[in-house]
């Protein structure tokens, strides 16, 4: 079975563009989302990609950036204590140019124990979480994109009406890009057209 290909996506009203499949589904159409956030999800693995705009956090050291936001993530949904760190590292951006340089991503990965929604820690869910920082410091925004990995789904949780139970099944398998690859893709591929979406950026 062939692998699925990335398609453009606007983003931000297409102020913003990036690629990534097509089966990842706009979650705006079905619940309100932060208006600096964009979240799609494909419901079928229960796997998530999220791009948020967030001033930018200038106490922050650029080469750990990454690292800070995700543990700060997984503090948020009460996982700081499970995080596995797996690697850190950079990926050049193949459009964006900052200055006379190409854009470039911090990115970290880790796996955590999450619950959905209001569920209780013994609903918990095993997942790899992969975080990408792009620094725009002329319109003093931190870009973060996140992308969730189901490994094992918890009978208890939610997500277990959509997606079997227990080990999730290895994209490879379901004919689909493993989430490792989409995330760099997306990450990639993440472009600016228009610098007022940053109220005037450079």
């Amino acid at each position: 079975m062939a692998a699925e290909s990335c398609v453009p996506r606007p983003l931000f009203g297409g102020a913003i563009s990036t690629a990534f499949p097509a089966r990842f589904q706009d979650v705006s159409n079905i619940r309100e989302v932060p208006d600096h956030q964009e979240v799609f999800v494909d419901p079928a693995r229960d796997e998530s990609l999220i791009f948020e705009l967030l001033d930018l956090k200038g106490e922050v050291d650029d080469a750990g950036s990454a690292l800070w936001f995700l543990r700060d993530i997984a503090n948020e949904q009460d996982a700081g204590d499970n995080l596995v760190v797996e690697h850190s590292g950079t990926l050049e951006l193949a459009g964006l140019r900052l200055g006379e340089a190409p854009a470039v991503a911090r990115t970290s990965a880790g796996q955590l124990a999450v619950s959905k929604g209001r569920q209780g820690r013994e609903a918990q869910n095993i997942v790899r979480l992969y975080l990408a920082n792009i620094r725009l410091k002329d319109a003093a925004t931190d870009v973060l994109i996140t992308a969730y990995e189901p490994l094992l789904i918890n009978p208890l949780s939610e997500s277990a009406a959509a997606v079997t139970a227990g080990p999730a099944i290895p994209a490879e398998q379901a004919g689909c890009l493993p989430m490792s690859e989409i995330f760099k893709v997306a990450v990639m591929n993440f472009n600016v057209h228009d610098w007022n979406l940053f109220n005037g950026g450079p």
